[in-house]
């Protein structure tokens, strides 16, 4: 079992305007090909995976996690991801 995912205001506002689905997000939050840190805050962790319905474009996943659950930030498909080798 996993815990709860919350969607901040701005994540299901961009989710909406970039026509991405909540099944997608939560599957590369909860099952990301690879991590990494944000660069500008510690606290917020940058999670990767492919959306094969979208032509298998890689999506992020801005998320914060803490001992009661997962909020998701913001989510885009990025054209610039590149998985660490």
């Amino acid at each position: 079992m996993h815990k709860p995912i919350r969607f901040s205001a701005h994540a299901l506002t961009v989710m909406r305007e970039r026509g991405l689905d909540a099944g997608w997000v939560e599957t590369v939050v909860l099952d990301p090909l690879w991590t990494a840190p944000d660069p500008r805050d510690p606290a917020v962790e940058r999670r990767f995976g492919v959306v094969p319905e979208r032509g298998g474009r890689i999506m992020r996943v801005a998320c914060v996690e803490d001992e009661f659950e997962i909020r998701i930030i913001s989510a885009f498909l990025d054209r610039g991801a590149i998985k660490p080798a």
